[in-house]
């Protein structure tokens, strides 16, 4: 029996945030009836590249039920009402104040369902002057400073993928969980707020507080602001390889056993971590020049004996054929995809992921019936 079998979840939601919490939710056995509107979530048309459907619905929709619920009719709300009045856990994130229109405001949830679950994913939160905007995980990376400390010294970059609205999915289930938990010993449940600012603003902790010290983080592409050598240096047959010096003890090893200079580090340029950042440029060059004389193979066999911290700057197409690249198979309306699967391992429980759902699969007769519960 999986860990929160018999558990259910309405999920009112769209595009990422949302879909990847409850996504999570029914790996772990949670009944989630996804609610869509007639025209379907708009993530379903992002792309076209997992069998021709979208790769961010597939990912983030496996063992959900799909029910069709215009919420702009009474009859749609009603059928709302029915099924939140069934359930463990409502999550949405709709554009703020959308649920409070539609007769479903979390303070009436809470008080008719003492023990629902109401979790609200927002952009900005409940209060101040930016709660009424929209937001999605571009204009958060932008908003809360991530893009500018993220790229090179040319101007603040996007992260490559959607860094805000994994982080504030991830931060919901938590939540939820600890609510699980909690309801467990009171009886009671939770009203949880989380909203997508919040969630960066929290994981940008570090190069805050070292902006308020007068050390605002400057943009180095694959380089550390104090740490040398710590970067990317390129092999004589072309191949980008990224490494880590942490320590004094790595920087005697790296000089010694892979660049082949054991009194380097006895040059005062070279001689501890504050020098080498110093005199970064002429770091890098020796390290740089060093590396320029190897093959690939030859860095990696070097690197690896000294038990140097190194990595190749691989592409998606690298990630595809990687050896620890661990996939799992789902079943989708287009047939079966094959994508990367959820990092936690449970020793001894085997997971099966549940299928990715046309629109509509269930209605509002079958949803909560018990032949719809997922067997997991």
């Amino acid at each position: 029996m999986l860990p929160l079998e018999g558990l259910t979840v309405i999920a009112v939601e769209q595009a990422v945030a949302a879909p990847f919490c409850s996504s999570r939710l029914a790996d772990a056995g949670a009944h989630v009836i996804k609610i869509e509107r007639p025209e379907g979530d708009f993530a379903r048309g992002y792309d076209a590249a997992a069998q021709g459907q979208s790769s961010y619905f597939v990912w983030l929709n496996r063992g959900k039920d799909s029910i069709v619920i215009d919420l702009m009719t009474p009859e749609g709300r009603k059928t709302l009402e029915d099924l939140i009045a069934k359930a463990d856990v409502l999550i949405q994130n709709l554009k703020p104040g959308s649920m409070d229109k539609l007769g479903f405001s979390r303070e009436r949830l809470t008080k008719d369902y003492p023990r629902l679950i109401c979790c609200t994913i927002s952009g900005y939160g409940d209060s101040g002057p930016y709660a009424e905007r929209k937001a999605y995980d571009l204009l958060i990376q932008a908003e809360s400073g991530l893009a500018s400390i993220t790229g090179g010294p040319e101007g603040a970059s996007r992260v490559g993928m959607s860094i805000v609205d994994v982080a504030t999915g991830a931060t919901a289930h938590a939540a939820i969980l600890e609510a699980l938990i909690g309801r467990g010993k009171t009886g009671k449940g939770a009203d949880i707020r989380i909203s997508m600012f919040d969630v960066m603003a929290d994981w940008l902790t570090v190069p805050l507080l070292n902006a308020e010290d007068g050390k605002p983080p400057q943009r180095m592409g694959l380089a550390h602001p104090s740490i040398a050598p710590y970067g990317v240096f390129r092999s004589k047959d072309g191949k980008d390889i990224l490494i880590s010096i942490q320590s004094e003890r790595e920087w005697k090893k790296l000089c010694a056993e892979v660049l082949g200079q054991p009194d380097l580090p006895n040059d005062p340029r070279f001689a501890n971590m504050v020098e080498r950042v110093r005199n970064r440029a002429l770091t890098d060059k020796v390290v740089g020049d060093s590396f320029g004389s190897m093959t690939r193979d030859e860095l990696l066999k070097r690197l690896d004996d000294a038990d140097i911290a190194f990595a190749e700057v691989n592409t998606m197409a690298d990630l595809a054929k990687h050896p620890h690249l661990r996939r799992i198979a789902v079943d989708t309306p287009n047939g079966v995809v094959n994508y990367p699967a959820p990092a936690a391992i449970v020793v001894g429980q085997d997971r099966h992921y549940g299928a990715v759902p046309p629109i509509g699969t269930v209605t509002a007769e079958t949803a909560t019936s018990p032949k719809t519960a997922k067997s997991k």
